[in-house]
């Protein structure tokens, strides 16, 4: 483990970002965030709406160009060709209402050049083989929401970012998706996973970077004796003062 600032003890990092910042219109969205995802495992990056989270997350996939700072990928300088080993579900997935689950993915699977075999195996992970005709515009948000999931996850990635992924979901959708979160380590994928409702993500999460109005307030491990939801209500009361965990 480690400090939030200082001296990082030796850890395998998959993803850095150092010193990121962004602004709309004159107005400062983030401002110098430095994360530290480790391999192989949740991160949660938890803070209110509107605290800067999707717009970072938009940064890490090169939706949005930094104004300054860097993200490194694997060691390396973050470059568009990284893209092959990231998947990404920010925002509402971009579904063909029309079309399958299977139809949708393999429009996906035909602008990667993935074989069909690959569509099988995604439909499985997230629990979908059984949708058989039934086209997504019919399909629950819990569905739909899985269904950009398992667009993410056809090229294999590394890293799987997710923002948000639980909006709109009722208590069941929330607890499935939960748990198809939880393995994904267990399948050599790091996510990081974005949201403001702490209760959905302090069962899942391994690490967690809390930002408010678009700085990183903490960053390191939770303490599984200590409520989630009331540490970061402190971290964001105090602005981050005194927030350092080993």
């Amino acid at each position: 483990s480690y400090l939030q600032k200082g001296f990082y003890i030796m850890k395998d990092w998959i993803l850095e970002t150092r010193h990121l910042t962004k602004s709309y219109k004159g107005q400062q969205a983030v401002s110098d965030i430095s994360l530290k995802i480790p391999r192989n495992g949740v991160y949660g990056l938890l803070g209110p709406n509107g605290a800067g989270k999707s717009t970072t997350l938009k940064m890490l996939t090169g939706i949005l160009r930094p104004d300054s700072g860097a993200v490194i990928f694997d060691g390396k300088i973050w470059k568009r060709e990284m893209l092959s080993e990231i998947g990404a579900l920010i925002e509402a997935p971009a579904l063909y209402g029309n079309l399958t689950a299977r139809e949708n993915l393999g429009i996906h699977a035909t602008l990667m050049g993935l074989p069909k075999e690959r569509i099988e195996e995604v439909l499985e992970i997230v629990d979908l083989k059984d949708t058989g005709k039934k086209r997504t515009a019919q399909f629950s948000m819990g569905m739909k929401q899985r269904m950009g999931i398992a667009i993410a996850l056809l090229n294999h990635p590394r890293l799987l970012i997710l923002d948000e992924p639980t909006n709109g979901l009722d208590p069941f959708g929330i607890q499935e998706l939960r748990e198809m979160i939880a393995s994904f380590g267990r399948q050599g994928i790091t996510v990081i996973l974005s949201s403001h409702i702490l209760s959905e993500v302090s069962q899942v999460v391994d690490e967690i970077g809390i930002i408010s109005q678009g700085r990183l307030l903490f960053q390191g491990v939770p303490d599984t004796q200590e409520n989630l939801e009331q540490f970061f209500n402190e971290v964001i009361l105090k602005g981050g003062k005194n927030h350092e965990r080993a």
